[in-house]
């Protein structure tokens, strides 16, 4: 799951980014109003935590420019604004939730679930591939009934191949599923994973084709 992060505060946006990536999330982090549009412009987000006061462009303004798309995703502000007035402004400009800095990061981690399962209720469902069954909301993996932990990278890679059952993803298109923007992406990360996961999963859920990539289930 991809969350777009919108802060100019390196502190706070190092919090936060740390604090998401522990919760299994991939996390894009821009620190300016015209880099949250391109980054919307250019990917898929599950949900983006705004900051209202950005250089080059507001937040508000990213914010109405947001919600005339017809499928924008969850917006949760995140500012030093505390009126009342702010927040019915931001409330009435399309945001989902508001929170007020300072903030407590294990109540912003809560309002982010809270958020993404609400927006599961449009239809997000849980993803199956035989005896395997993964909630992207809850972030629950079972096997045959029995909860499976996974790491954060773990929980991504098997994701990305459970939401295109038989398709073969190669390494680079699962890359894009672990890592953010600007993150270190580590040489062999993705067959280290593989290799976790089949000893976790059995040997046999996850397959590949050499020199091509990895799949799940029965060859599309």
């Amino acid at each position: 799951m991809r969350l777009l992060l919108v802060e100019d505060d390196i502190m706070i946006g190092e919090s936060v980014c740390r604090g998401l990536r522990q919760e299994r999330y991939t996390v894009d982090w821009v620190r300016d109003g015209k880099a949250a549009e391109a980054a919307l412009d250019g990917e898929s987000y599950s949900l983006v935590l705004l900051d209202l006061g950005l250089p080059r462009k507001s937040g508000m303004d990213v914010l109405r420019s947001l919600r005339q798309r017809a499928d924008g995703p969850p917006v949760l502000v995140v500012t030093a604004r505390d009126s009342v007035e702010d927040r019915v402004e931001g409330l009435d400009a399309g945001a989902d939730d508001y929170v007020i800095k300072p903030f407590d990061l294990d109540e912003l981690l809560a309002r982010v679930r809270a958020l993404l399962r609400r927006a599961a209720g449009r239809g997000q469902p849980a993803l199956a591939a035989g005896d395997l069954t993964l909630d992207p909301i809850s972030r629950r993996v079972c096997l045959r009934g029995v909860e499976i932990s996974l790491s954060g990278k773990e929980f991504a890679l098997l994701r990305a191949l459970m939401e295109r059952p038989g398709a073969v993803l190669s390494r680079a298109q699962l890359e894009e599923k672990l890592y953010g923007w600007g993150d270190e992406v580590e040489s062999n990360a993705v067959e280290v994973h593989i290799y976790n996961l089949r000893r976790k999963l059995g040997g046999e859920c996850l397959r590949n084709v050499r020199g091509v990539g990895y799949f799940i289930g029965s060859p599309a």
